[in-house]
């Protein structure tokens, strides 16, 4: 009989703890998961602000339209694998609600049962008093039976209060399963709102890009434009050129006897002659790619300058062209003979006529804005012998 009552104590007191461990190790578990999947979550959402501060960068200042679409389908892709994430998080959040709703029905269940026996236990006790367990001990027949009783006694007793402490483990789970099913429903209700709206964020952003599909493809076709009117402007200025380099040298030909009248141009002005205006260099001459990966060759320089700044020539020579030519805007073309030319382009005034003359430093016009895609510049170009050069070959170097 004592064998049987301790084998049931220690079988009672393996049934108390175990439910205990096993509901620590479910709220660590759940809780790791947590931390987990909100790192992921942030780590996400700091990929995302470094391409909405990229986007931002690219709206401010000239940009690419290619390099823009790239940064919204990476954005759109941000925010896709922020709502699949969320998505694992609420799934695995859900699984733990209902893992924590079974534990909670199941503590719920045992302190109920513990309860119970706790309060029969305590009926007893209550019945027999504390003069009970006196004469358990005094009705012994022999002192070995005494010692046994004593011992049974005192079994039961360690019993009763192991069974007291699982009644507040039970109360103490029963609590922190309660808090934990609250803390997992607020989180599936905030996975849920932040869903939504991450799921609104990525419809918005497809809007966005096909918007952006749109104006890029208007902005390309415009561009191409542009680029055709440019090209035939530059065509047309080299027509004028040709056409006054050969009504220059037919005159000479009336007149073999005339010396023909020298360039004003010299060769120790190479790399010496001063700039028709100070400013930035906006593009250089020769081929280039524009952000829109587009080419375009350029004949001159373009030195950025504010509007109204006097353009100076940058040697002796005559007015042969002050007028507007297309996408060069108001123009100036001096002829310097020997069939060596100046251009000076997207003026906003001119201040001399054609047929007229003028001296190295006289002001001709003043800096404009010809080109919208470009802020305020002179458009300048060098042609000795017709031909279009690098003016900066002529200009002199500033320190």
């Amino acid at each position: 009989m004592r064998c049987s009552i301790l084998a049931s104590a220690t079988l009672a007191l393996a049934v108390l703890c175990a439910p205990a461990l096993s509901a620590q190790v479910t709220r660590q578990q759940a809780e790791e998961r947590l931390r987990t999947q909100a790192q992921e979550l942030d780590r996400v959402r700091r990929e995302r602000a470094d391409l909405e501060t990229r986007m931002k960068e690219l709206q401010q200042n000239a940009h690419s339209l290619t390099e823009e679409m790239t940064n919204l389908d990476r954005q759109a892709d941000a925010t896709a694998r922020l709502v699949a994430s969320l998505d694992q998080q609420l799934a695995s959040i859900e699984g733990d609600l209902t893992a924590a709703t079974a534990q909670l029905e199941r503590a719920e269940f045992e302190l109920g049962t513990k309860k119970d026996r706790l309060q029969n236990r305590l009926t007893d006790i209550y019945k027999r008093g504390p003069l009970a367990t006196i004469e358990v001990l005094l009705s012994a027949e022999s002192f070995g039976q005494l010692l046994t009783r004593y011992k049974y006694l005192q079994e039961f007793a360690r019993i009763d209060r192991a069974l007291v402490g699982r009644v507040q483990e039970l109360r103490d789970e029963t609590a922190a399963s309660r808090e934990m099913m609250v803390r997992l429903q607020n989180e599936i209700l905030r996975n849920r709102r932040e869903k939504a709206a991450e799921e609104d964020r990525l419809r918005q952003l497809e809007a966005q890009r096909g918007r952006s599909l749109t104006q890029n493809k208007a902005q390309q076709r415009d561009i191409q434009e542009r680029l055709a009117e440019i090209a035939r402007d530059e065509q047309r200025l080299a027509s004028m050129i040709t056409g006054f380099e050969t009504a220059r040298r037919r005159a000479e030909a009336r007149t073999p006897s005339k010396a023909p009248v020298a360039s004003t141009l010299k060769t120790s002005d190479f790399g010496r002659l001063d700039w028709p205006v100070e400013g930035d260099i906006l593009y250089r001459f020769g081929r280039a790619i524009n952000p829109n990966n587009t080419m375009i060759r350029w004949n001159g320089i373009g030195i950025a300058a504010a509007t109204g700044t006097s353009v100076r020539a940058v040697s002796s020579g005559e007015v042969v062209v002050a007028e507007g030519i297309g996408t060069y805007g108001s123009t100036v073309i001096l002829q310097h003979g020997g069939g060596d030319y100046s251009v000076y382009g997207s003026l906003a005034r001119i201040d001399v006529r054609k047929g007229g003359t003028v001296q190295k430093g006289d002001i001709i016009g003043t800096v404009g804005s010809a080109d919208p895609g470009l802020p305020p510049h002179l458009h300048f170009e060098m042609r000795p012998r017709g031909r279009a050069v690098d003016p900066l070959e002529w200009l002199r170097n500033r320190r």
